[in-house]
């Protein structure tokens, strides 16, 4: 098991607790135990402000959020309640947020890279979120922060489309409209790589090219590999990809029902 300091929890409770969580994020939050859940926040453009994992346990959600959007993740979310009978409790100070690749010691990941852990402060695991990040990468799975800023991505830009980050068929919630409409037209040509070679030093938000035409970005590098989000229209043979001038590998993830080199009304 290993901690991951990144991750702020907050807990949520109370008679409307599970509306609220419904009607607003873009997950199906429901008040039964099961596997962990993939949600985003969206702003009203359809754009991913915050994002995580929740899981329902004693009476309560319990959704993770990168630490640097809490502020404003818990800022909105107080904003949406309005009067409705939720508590909603800032655990930064009180719990941690852990990882396991072992996906029946917590709460499963739905992305399929071991499982969520949840854990009062000061429990005795190492600060490490390398095995993390590395198992991320290689199942192509992005993530809020370290890969991209908010209000940057559309939740098909990051898959979440593929990977049980969308209910489609519960109804409205904010930004519903613009993600529904991209799914029924089949507009989303930005779509998560594996990327593979990049050079020591690169950035997350480097360009990838390919040819002469900026084709995408990468995410946070480990060991020469991150995940990226790309133009799937512009990876085409003849047009080799690069990042910083080196010649990089692109391929799909596992999950993906995409192809290179596709357009938006190909699906």
């Amino acid at each position: 098991n290993y901690l991951r300091p990144s991750r702020a929890l907050f807990r949520f409770t109370g008679p409307d607790a599970q509306k609220l969580l419904f009607d607003v994020v873009t997950g199906r939050l429901i008040a039964e135990d099961g596997p962990a859940v993939w949600w985003a926040l969206l702003s009203p453009q359809g754009k991913i402000q915050a994002e995580g994992l929740s899981a329902w346990h004693d009476g309560a959600f319990w959704l993770d959020v990168n630490a640097d959007m809490a502020d404003d993740f818990l800022k909105r979310m107080k904003l949406y309640r309005l009067r409705a009978k939720v508590d909603i409790d800032d655990l930064r100070g009180s719990h941690v947020v852990g990882w396991s690749d072992d996906a029946a010691a917590g709460d499963a990941d739905p992305r399929g890279i071991g499982s969520r852990l949840v854990a009062e402060a000061g429990v005795d695991w190492p600060e490490d979120e390398a095995p993390y990040v590395a198992a991320r990468i290689a199942r192509g799975v992005i993530e809020l922060g370290p890969d991209f800023a908010a209000n940057e991505l559309f939740p098909h830009d990051a898959g979440m489309d593929l990977q049980h980050g969308i209910d489609f068929k519960k109804g409205c919630y904010i930004g519903q409209e613009v993600v529904s409409r991209m799914e029924h037209r089949g507009t989303a040509r930005r779509r998560p790589v594996i990327v593979s070679g990049i050079p020591e030093g690169a950035a997350a938000g480097a360009p990838i090219l390919a040819g002469e035409r900026e084709a995408g970005t990468i995410g946070y590098a480990v060991a020469g590999e991150a995940v990226g989000i790309v133009r799937l229209d512009r990876i085409t043979a003849d047009a080799a990809p690069t990042v910083g001038g080196i010649p990089v590998e692109l391929r799909l993830p596992g999950w993906a029902t995409y192809r290179f080199g596709e357009s938006a009304s190909d699906g």
